[in-house]
């Protein structure tokens, strides 16, 4: 059974990017515009193992994205990673505090983003 990713980031370019690098390595993909609609995914597509997430995104930025998804007990534990052109220490500090497990700065290398993702799905 191959793993599913939850993709959260509101440009399709880089959305479809990833979802191309992670369904060549055999995972599972679920694609969301924002932070809200990545919540909406979350809920209903079933079991997600690992979240990847933009932080700029409008209606929902993936802060307050993984502040609500660290709220709930049923994702306490499920890898977040951010993916974003915010690369300032401050960013990365706040996406860390808030319970992301990885923060990457755009542009990632793709294998790099595999080894990572691989890692954290143990």
């Amino acid at each position: 059974m191959s793993k599913h990713i939850l993709i959260v980031d509101d440009s399709k370019t880089v959305r479809n990017l990833v979802a191309f690098i992670m369904k060549n390595e055999g995972f599972k993909v679920t694609a969301a515009e924002d932070g809200l609609d990545g919540l909406e995914k979350l809920y209903s597509c079933g079991a997600v193992d690992l979240i990847i997430t933009d932080i700029n995104m409008p209606h929902m930025d993936g802060f307050t994205f993984i502040e609500n998804v660290r709220k709930q007990d049923a994702y306490r534990d499920l890898p977040i990673v951010v993916l974003s052109t915010e690369g300032q220490e401050q960013d990365i500090k706040m996406g860390m505090s808030l319970g992301a497990n990885l923060y990457m700065v755009k542009p990632a290398q793709p294998e790099k983003m595999v080894r990572n993702v691989r890692m954290l799905l143990g």
